[in-house]
């Protein structure tokens, strides 16, 4: 979208906290895997902490297990290629291991004016937004976007909340 940058925000429930060794390979490689992050290609800012132990300074709703992740891309195939393209697909593959199985709606993209560098309060308005009433132009998943195909092989498998 000309004159806009790709936001996505995508929170977890770590299924122990940051120190315990059930979720010790996820803390140790996330500063790795942010790294790599942002030195892609299309990388234009993430959130402070996020996805890994600092995230907990951005408790949700005082839950310390509820893990943010808040980036900004230039575009939808920049983060997808970082998602599915990179030594990333294989954390993704392995997060059952160390996340819940959330029952709402965990992740959300928006576009956003190019410079703006969406707080976490306005990620989490557009995560409620897309809940309420699914995709729509402010805010919306992969499928919304026609030109984002390597989630259809490597997306979240839908699943019923127990």
């Amino acid at each position: 979208m000309d004159g806009h940058h790709l936001a996505e925000l995508n929170i977890g429930r770590l299924v122990a906290p940051v120190d315990d060794p059930r979720v010790a390979e996820f803390i140790d490689n996330i500063d790795r895997i942010n790294g790599l992050g942002q030195r892609m290609p299309g990388f234009v800012w993430m959130l402070e902490g996020s996805g890994g132990p600092g995230a907990t300074d951005h408790a949700i709703g005082g839950d310390d297990l509820l893990v943010p992740n808040l980036t900004v891309w230039e575009d939808a195939a920049s983060l997808e290629t970082f998602v599915w393209g990179t030594v990333h697909k294989k954390f993704y593959e392995k997060r059952q291991e160390w996340f819940e199985v959330l029952g709402s709606m965990h992740f959300v993209m928006w576009w956003v004016p190019i410079g703006h560098r969406p707080s976490l309060e306005e990620a989490l308005e557009r995560l409620a937004l897309r809940e309420q009433k699914g995709d729509t132009p402010d805010a919306f998943g992969w499928d919304h976007l026609k030109d984002a195909t390597m989630w259809k092989t490597h997306g979240c498998q839908h699943v019923a909340a127990e």
